[in-house]
């Protein structure tokens, strides 16, 4: 039984199949933007919701991720979206369990960088197979500056605060790349304005990134402004006959498990690859 397709597959347009990276500076108020997302989980790694209505699960260690991932991929709920509040926490609770599980006190006692791949490994393998149930995924990090070193000169940079193979992985799975800014203005009177935006292209100076192309620059900070541009901009610019279709949660579940076991099949057999060139040395 083949695998190949015979048909191209349409594009998935709901927002409750997106993965969407938000990071901003502390108070930004990203919990609170992704709070409207449809029907919402929190997988709550640290402190910082009690101010929200929502539907939290409490995550102290990467085996309580493992767990409420698992309970997700069963289907038997009503929830849409995932929301992993912080995302920098839940890589650090990766790492705390690769290295209980090796009996070492940091990635680095491995040699030959094996630690940090085994950390790495596995937390693509988690962040890619809650990618690809057929829910939202909403990552939220803090944001940092970085001084960027070129053959021209240095220059500012805001990033989000995971390190960088870690941001690598998780800007690369990510449909959205939104940066939550402070612009500031002046009004008709002279005075100085401001209103908390979303940024959604890159530029020299911050991380940002739209998979559609279709975004504008800035929208209000809201869940429900940037649903609204996302129903204008993308929705309804899309024909009818170019939208997917939901599939029936069988089939959804179906093909969920297979595009689950081809993705995690290739993580291993790049591990084992890298793996075997480190033993080899």
């Amino acid at each position: 039984m083949t695998i190949l397709p015979k048909q191209k597959s349409p594009p998935v347009l709901g927002l409750e199949r997106q993965t969407i990276l938000l990071y901003a500076h502390a108070k930004f108020g990203k919990s609170t933007i992704a709070s409207g997302s449809p029907d919402a989980i929190f997988f709550a790694t640290e402190a910082g919701l009690n101010h929200l209505d929502v539907y939290q699960v409490p995550i102290h260690n990467w085996e309580d991720l493992l767990n409420a991932s698992k309970e997700i991929g069963a289907g038997e709920h009503n929830f849409k979206t995932v929301v992993i509040d912080t995302v920098d926490n839940a890589y650090r609770l990766c790492s705390e369990h690769i290295c209980r599980e090796h009996g070492i006190k940091h990635e680095s006692d491995l040699r030959y960088g094996k630690g940090w791949s085994l950390v790495n490994g596995e937390f693509q393998r988690v962040l890619t197979k809650l990618s690809l149930l057929p829910y939202g995924l909403f990552l939220i990090s803090h944001a940092v500056e970085r001084e960027i070193t070129t053959r021209t000169g240095n220059y500012t940079k805001i990033i989000p605060t995971l390190p960088d193979k870690a941001r690598k992985i998780i800007l690369g799975m990510s449909d959205f790349i939104l940066y939550g800014d402070i612009e500031e203005s002046s009004n008709r009177d002279g005075k100085s304005a401001t209103r908390r935006v979303l940024r959604t292209k890159p530029t020299k100076h911050y991380e940002a990134g739209d998979r559609t192309g279709k975004m504008p620059e800035t929208i209000d900070a809201s869940y429900k402004a940037f649903w609204s541009v996302y129903q204008k901009n993308i929705i309804t610019t899309t024909p009818k006959e170019k939208r997917v279709k939901p599939l029936p949660c069988k089939k959804t579940k179906a093909l969920t498990l297979k595009l689950m076991t081809i993705s995690l099949t290739r993580q291993m057999n790049r591990s084992l690859m890298r793996f075997r060139m480190v033993n080899t040395r």
